[in-house]
Order: structure tokens, then sequence, then C-alpha cells
């Protein structure tokens, strides 16, 4: 796992997908206020998760033949035995499993920014609701802040998505395919430092930079929204949230491989970090997950039986 300078064992994790999320809302997305259908499925080995893609046709022969729907899926945490396992199957395998969960994550997160999104466009300024989303995206920090027609148009450039194949890359790359013990101890999928106090110590911590740890969150989904709204806020990636609106402005498709080009200050090795998940997308064609779209069924919870 790379040092991130701001911002995992059967793994409830099968080839690359693909979203199709660049700007419409879908009628099926997850309403975190509203109460849905859940169905819990428990796993206890590798081949109870390859049995259930199967049932779900959520295959790499239906991926071949066209097939872009991805079903719901959730899960709480990567399992106990992953870290082992992982390492005793096929590398294509263990990239196979890993992309095939952590992208219902990933459309689910962007699902929910577009929700925002939408939001923005269309309340009144003086909505609690505009308000809240303003707060949240740093855009007005006091009670006394109101959102004005500036901020809203500030707001429309920072709540957005981000291609899921660029978010794959990284999380593949800064979980060590969920294989890190921040991942399996705290769900941190994404690197992201916390200088509160409550993270979990690194082996080697740098003294010079103060009493950091890696960041906990509750389950594998709230990593990755965690993720999303630290690009979507700290000043580090300001060059990604500009580059966003131009190719947005420009009516555009976003391209992960063209955004990884911003993220110099994501990690300690610059550019040597930029090019690694560059190549991962490319290498694993993570391009074509920016093509896909979530099932409109019920949400899948699964829980580790094991």
């Amino acid at each position: 796992m790379t040092k991130s300078k701001y911002a995992l064992p059967v793994l409830l994790f099968v080839s690359a997908l693909s979203i199709n999320m660049n700007e419409v809302i879908s009628k099926t997305k997850v309403e975190k206020d509203i109460q849905q259908d859940v169905e819990v499925i428990e796993m206890s080995e590798l081949s109870d998760l390859v049995n259930l893609f199967k049932k779900l046709g959520y295959t790499s022969e239906a991926w071949a033949e066209g097939d872009r729907e991805i079903p719901r899926i959730t899960f709480d945490k990567v399992s106990e035995g992953w870290k082992t396992s992982s390492s005793h199957i096929p590398v294509k395998l263990k990239k196979q499993v890993f992309f095939r969960v952590m992208a219902p994550l990933v459309l689910i997160a962007n699902e929910n920014i577009l929700k925002e999104r939408q939001a923005v466009k269309t309340l009144t300024l003086d909505n609690e609701k505009l308000y809240l989303i303003a707060k949240k995206y740093k855009i007005i920090n006091t009670l006394n802040d109101a959102v004005t027609e500036d901020k809203r148009q500030k707001l429309i450039e920072v709540v957005d998505i981000l291609p899921p194949s660029l978010v794959l890359a990284q999380a593949a790359k800064e979980s060590g395919w969920g294989t890190s013990r921040f991942t399996s101890e705290g769900n941190a999928f994404f690197g992201q430092w916390d200088f509160s106090g409550n993270g979990m110590i690194p082996k080697h911590q740098r003294k010079e930079l103060g009493n950091y740890g890696l960041a906990r969150f509750e389950s594998p989904l709230d990593s990755v929204e965690g993720y999303l709204l630290n690009i979507n806020t700290h000043k580090a990636y300001q060059k990604l949230r500009n580059l966003r609106a131009n190719i947005r402005k420009e009516k555009r498709t976003l391209s992960g491989i063209e955004l990884a080009s911003t993220l110099d200050k994501y990690s300690e090795q610059g550019q040597a970090y930029i090019d690694d998940i560059i190549s991962m997308i490319k290498y694993n064609n993570l391009q074509h997950v920016d093509e896909a779209y979530l099932s409109n069924k019920h949400l899948i919870k699964l829980i580790n039986k094991a």
C-alpha cells in the first residue's frame, strides 16, 4: 500500500466490469433514507461466491456478450481467510473476485453522489437539504453562511462522480487487492490518513508528520464514499476537480486514465504513482467498467459464515 499524503481472509468481493454513470441518475438509486428490500446471503467459501455470481448472471461470459448489468451487492468487511486464500489461487481469479465485489460499491456510491448533484441543481437556495450538502462539501463553513448562486455553481463542480475505472485501480493498489491489515482491521481501501488520533497506526510512522494513522470505516461502502468525498473536497485534488469540470463543459465522457494524470499529490511517489494507476487501468481493462449500470433488483448483503 502506498502512503497517501492526504487522504483488507474468503473475500466477499470476478474480470473487469463496466458503468455508464456520467450524468444520468438511475431510477433505481439506493436511497439511504428509504428502507429497501435486502436479501442476506451467507458465504463460507470462495466457491459460494462464484456460484452466486453465476446464479445472478454476473460472469465473464455474460460480460463478453455485452451484458453490462451489475447486481447490487454489499458486504460489511473482508473475511478472515482472504489474505491466505488469495495467495493460493490464480492471480487472474484474485483480481476478478476483487473487482466483481468492489464494482457494485463504486456504482452505489456514485449513484448517491448523482442524487446529491441533482439536488444541487434543482433545490431552491434556501432549502435546508441544499445547505447540508454545501456544508458536507465544505462550500460553507458556519451556521451563518448562506448558499448563494455562486456557491451553487461551486457545488456543481465538486458534487460529482469519479470514473469507476479510477476508483477500482486505486482500491486495488492501496489495499493490496484486499489483503492489507488496514483493510481487514478498518475497512480502509484507499490509504486515507487520519490525524484525529483514532486512526490505525502504521508500523513505520513518520514522526515529523505528527500523530497520524489510517482512517477507519464502518464498512467497505463507507470507505468508498469517504474516498470520493476526500477527492471532492481536499485542496490536494483541485487539479482533478478542475479537469473534471472542464470535461463536463466540453460534454466529454469522464476518463479514469485522464483524471489519474492529476493525482501527483495522492501519494509520495508522485508521477510514479500516476504511472502505476494508469498501467493498472489499462492492463486490467478497467476502462470498460465505466459503461456498466446497476441492477434494479433488491440489494444483496453478503455475510461471512466461516
